[in-house]
């Protein structure tokens, strides 16, 4: 049994993964995430100062939220949002669906191809070690 004291509340749990946290603040925090997410249905051109004070939500949890891709904002939203890559306009997340295709592709591409093992070319034309030792056929 692995035995944590929460980060929220310090109380003691049995920590299974994930954020360090016990059940029971795991359960406000998604309670507060589906208060603020009703509350920007609601007033979507508040800003984020006012969903914050008016849910007794930290911004920085709010801004978690968006990263994760959990909230979504309209294009009129006083809360803008730039991809952190090309600084093109975005509703939710880090990056724009451009910039995502990009990386997907490249990372896939980078485990679609894998190198293969060239030896390097030396100095004096010969391929393979340069260590300089030799041995000899006895």
């Amino acid at each position: 049994m692995n035995l944590r004291n929460c980060s929220k509340c310090g109380k003691m749990y049995n920590y299974v993964g994930g954020p360090a946290i016990c059940d029971a603040c795991k359960k406000r925090i998604e309670e507060d995430f589906k208060k603020v997410k009703q509350y920007i249905e609601d007033n979507p051109r508040a800003s984020l100062k006012q969903i914050s004070e008016d849910n007794k939500v930290s911004s920085k949890l709010i801004q978690q939220w968006i990263r994760e891709e959990r909230l979504m904002f309209s294009k009129d939203s006083p809360i803008q949002l730039l991809c952190e890559k090309c600084g093109e306009p975005i509703v939710t997340g880090r990056f724009c669906v451009k910039c995502k295709g990009d990386m997907a592709t490249n990372l896939s591409d980078s485990f679609a191809r894998p190198r293969q093992f060239q030896q390097q070319q030396q100095p004096n034309g010969r391929k393979g070690s340069s260590s300089g030792m030799r041995f000899m056929d006895t």
